[in-house]
């Protein structure tokens, strides 16, 4: 398989001129300038608001953002662009599901379903709404390889579970779930099956009908696209029975005023679930994120960040005074968590900061994580994307090489 050439495209990325070694692609991602200027060429030549003009920049803004839509649908195998709705982010996403469907859905003995891995935002919604049900949260613990223990799981399982929310890829361990088991885990008892896929859609193949899950969700600013732009894939036939998560306009067919009371009609697919004037920028941005990892190809996308994790991996253990955590490199995303020891991690972040490397340092909104694995302070994170390289990975290493002689310099001269 042909694998793209990071040094090519290093060029399509601004911000890497300024000589940082970015490596907090988990947290969020540079913009190649194609999805720049495509959304500056929608502000300068063909903005309006949608839906609401029979004008031609209606007309054609209206075109733009519908055909996001479809674009998306594609790249993630949906059977239609119908179930690809807009929001914000993953999290607005899991927000959605967790408010529209779950309340309507949830009822005092019933279980929801989750691991310990979670990143908060496929955490709270469901702590929230199974408070306000009456239902249970069950967290699914890990294996001693860090991967995801599907016994316990298949023992969570039970008829009392109504879904089951997991992540696809762990934001802090790198963790790969095979989602397909788990679906199929959780379709065996009649539960629906939701994935936070927000480290896994930008990183890797992703096909919501192989992966037999029932909701996808993420975010557009993990995946070289605008921030304030997400996605909730859902079944069509799903979607079509939960109620509007927002109201107002453009989610609404018709209101009728009858006899002193309101009737109103919902719109049809995505539109129910997108109230109110979107991110039509972001939309048009998006697809044009997608567009540029198409052209690179996900599973060469897979394939390089695979290579730069086994590479950071073998030079980062070579470090003494350095604990790694985390799968073996075949089962894990592009994410390498560490510590220094006798450092908290926001000082080792900091440090590698004045060295020009950025890193993400602290719980990585996953606190029962780390709490799980006795890493009460967190972990410092380095994650990768299309257009690092390895010389980063050496930045990395030889800087912290620096900081751990610098600490060994310290204890020695503590001692005299």
């Amino acid at each position: 398989m042909h694998v793209f050439n990071p040094y090519e495209i290093r060029g399509d990325f601004p911000l890497l001129s300024r000589g940082i070694v970015y490596l907090d692609n988990a947290a969020t991602s540079q913009k190649p300038r194609q999805v720049i200027e495509a959304v500056a060429r929608f502000y300068e030549s063909r903005y309006a608001n949608i839906h609401r003009g029979v004008h031609r920049l209606s007309m054609e803004a209206s075109e733009a953002y519908e055909g996001a839509h479809e674009v998306v649908a594609g790249f993630i195998g949906a059977r239609s662009w119908r179930e690809v709705i807009f929001v914000r982010n993953a999290t607005e996403a899991i927000n959605l599901v967790a408010y529209s469907w779950g309340l309507s859905n949830l009822g005092r003995g019933d279980e929801i379903v989750v691991s310990v891995m979670e990143h908060h935002s496929n955490l709270l919604p469901w702590h929230s709404v199974a408070r306000r049900a009456g239902a249970r949260l069950r967290i699914v613990g890990l294996r001693g390889d860090y991967t995801l223990d599907y016994e316990e799981l298949e023992r969570a399982v039970t008829e009392r579970t109504k879904l089951v929310a997991i992540t696809q890829v762990s934001n802090v361990l790198g963790t790969v779930v095979d989602v397909r088991r788990v679906a199929r885990l959780a379709h065996s008892v009649g539960a629906l099956c939701l994935v936070d896929g927000a480290q896994s859609v930008p990183h890797m193949p992703v096909n919501v009908r192989e992966l037999e899950c029932d909701f996808l969700a993420f975010s557009g600013h993990k995946m070289l696209g605008p921030s304030g732009i997400g996605v909730l894939w859902g079944r069509e036939d799903v979607l079509e029975e939960m109620e509007p998560f927002l109201y107002g306009g453009d989610m609404v067919r018709e209101v009728r005023y009858a006899g002193g009371a309101l009737e109103p009609s919902w719109n049809e697919l995505p539109w129910k679930f997108e109230a109110g004037t979107p991110n039509i920028a972001g939309g048009v941005g998006l697809a044009e994120a997608v567009r540029y990892l198409q052209r690179l190809g996900m599973e060469s996308v897979r394939l390089h960040e695979l290579e730069l994790t086994r590479y950071a991996l073998k030079r980062l253990s070579e470090l003494e005074g350095l604990e790694l955590y985390g799968p073996p490199p075949e089962l894990r995303g592009g994410v390498v968590p560490f510590n220094v020891r006798g450092l908290d991690p926001h000082t080792v972040a900091a440090l590698l900061d004045q060295r020009g490397i950025a890193v993400r340092s602290g719980f990585h909104c996953a606190q029962p994580l780390h709490e799980y694995l006795g890493l009460r302070e967190g972990t410092v994170r380095a994650s990768f994307y299309v257009y690092n390289v390895k010389e980063d990975v050496d930045a990395l290493a030889e800087a912290l090489g620096g900081i751990l002689t610098l600490l060994m310099k310290e204890a020695v001269a503590g001692r005299k």
